[in-house]
């Protein structure tokens, strides 16, 4: 186990674990001494393709969060998620936010441990898959998981929002 991170990210990755554990994941948390700040130090770090990498996004729908998943090498289009939500206004949310709203730092944002139940929208490419590998609580931890457990864990549905 990886012992360099602060009580904060211990936090944030005990609040995923327990999360894990009390939806039935039967996989295990990782740590790494590398970083897996970006989808590249992912990518190196865990020793999958880039697009294996799952990520995270914070977004904020008429003032309400958003989960968006999406494979690593591709873009959220912050105008699908609109017309899937059917809000007037979308965006990402700023890295004060997250950590303030969910206790998480951009970085290593996971896909569940969230103080509600927020609407989860999960890009299709992750279906191309047989595991994902998310980030969990900190930018030293990271979990893996299949496109069907991830539906599960965070009752997200897939759907085309990827930017072309």
């Amino acid at each position: 186990m990886y012992t360099g991170t602060s009580s904060e990210e211990s936090k944030a990755v005990e609040k995923v674990k327990s999360f894990l554990d009390r939806n039935g994941y039967e996989g295990e948390i990782y740590f790494t001494e590398d970083t897996i700040f970006t989808v590249e130090d992912a990518s190196n770090a865990v020793g999958v393709s880039p697009e294996m990498i799952l990520k995270s996004l914070v977004l904020v729908a008429d003032e309400q969060p958003v989960l968006s998943l999406m494979s690593g090498v591709n873009r959220v289009d912050l105008k699908k998620i609109r017309k899937n939500l059917q809000a007037k206004r979308v965006k990402m949310a700023k890295p004060e936010y997250v950590l303030e709203y969910a206790g998480y730092r951009i970085g290593g944002v996971p896909p569940v441990g969230y103080p509600e139940n927020l609407p989860v929208f999960i890009d299709e490419d992750v279906l191309n898959y047989d595991t994902v590998w998310a980030a969990a609580g900190s930018d030293h931890s990271f979990f893996p998981v299949s496109p069907s457990e991830l539906a599960r864990l965070t009752s997200g549905s897939y759907r085309n929002i990827k930017k072309l």
